[in-house]
C-alpha cells in the first residue's frame, strides 16, 4: 500500500503531523535516538516533523553521520504536499488527517493522545487499525510499532464506504442502527 512508490528515489520521507494542537510526548518519541534508528533501519531516509504548538524542540540533523535527516517546522497552510511525497505518515489521531492519508494510500501510523480529556480518537484510530487500514500506537509504544510493522500488511481504504465507520461512531454516540 503506497510508501514505495520508486524504488530508484533514494530518499524516503517519514511525514509526522500533530495538527492543530500541542503533541509534545509524540514529537519526544519520534525525536528519539531508538525511534529515529528503528526508520532508519527500515530504510527511511528523511523525517520532518510537524510539531505544532508543542514547546519541545526536535533535534535537527543533516544525516551527514549515516543516520536519517530531521527537519521541523510549527505550521503550513496546507500539508497536502507532505503528505504526498512521504513514503510513511505517523499522525495525531485526527480525523482529517487520518482520512487524508488513507485517501492517498500511504502507510499511516496513528498515535494516540492519551492527554487529551474524552478522548474519542481513539476509537477511530483503534477500530481503523483493527480493520488493518492503519497501525495504531501511543507515544510509548511508538518504536515497538515500528519495528514490527510491515506496511504490506495494510489492507487500502475504500473511501467510498463510510457507512461502517458510521454505524460505529452511531453507536459508540448512543445511536441506534437504522
Amino acid at each position: 500500500m503506497g510508501g514505495d512508490d520508486d524504488i530508484s528515489d533514494p530518499k524516503r520521507v517519514v511525514f509526522v503531523t500533530v495538527g492543530t494542537t500541542s503533541f509534545d510526548s509524540l514529537v519526544r518519541a519520534v525525536d528519539s535516538r531508538e525511534v529515529r534508528e528503528a526508520l532508519f533501519k527500515k530504510g527511511y531516509t528523511d523525517l520532518v516533523i510537524q510539531m505544532g504548538r508543542g514547546s519541545y524542540i526536535p533535534s535537527k540533523s543533516a544525516a551527514e553521520d549515516g543516520s536519517i535527516s530531521v527537519d521541523y517546522f510549527t505550521f503550513s497552510s496546507s500539508i497536502a504536499e507532505y503528505l504526498k511525497s512521504a513514503s510513511l505518515v505517523i499522525s495525531h489521531a485526527g480525523s482529517g488527517s487520518i482520512f487524508e492519508t488513507l485517501r492517498l494510500r500511504k502507510p499511516l501510523i496513528v498515535v494516540v493522545n492519551e492527554d487529551l480529556m474524552d478522548n474519542h480518537q481513539s476509537e477511530l484510530a483503534e477500530e481503523l487499525a483493527e480493520r488493518k487500514h492503519l497501525f495504531c500506537a501511543r507515544p510509548q509504544t511508538l518504536y515497538d510499532t515500528i519495528s514490527a510493522m510491515d506496511p504490506s500488511s495494510l489492507v487500502p481504504y475504500q473511501p467510498g464506504d463510510a457507512m461502517p465507520v458510521a454505524r460505529f461512531i452511531n453507536r459508540f454516540l448512543g445511536f441506534t442502527d437504522e
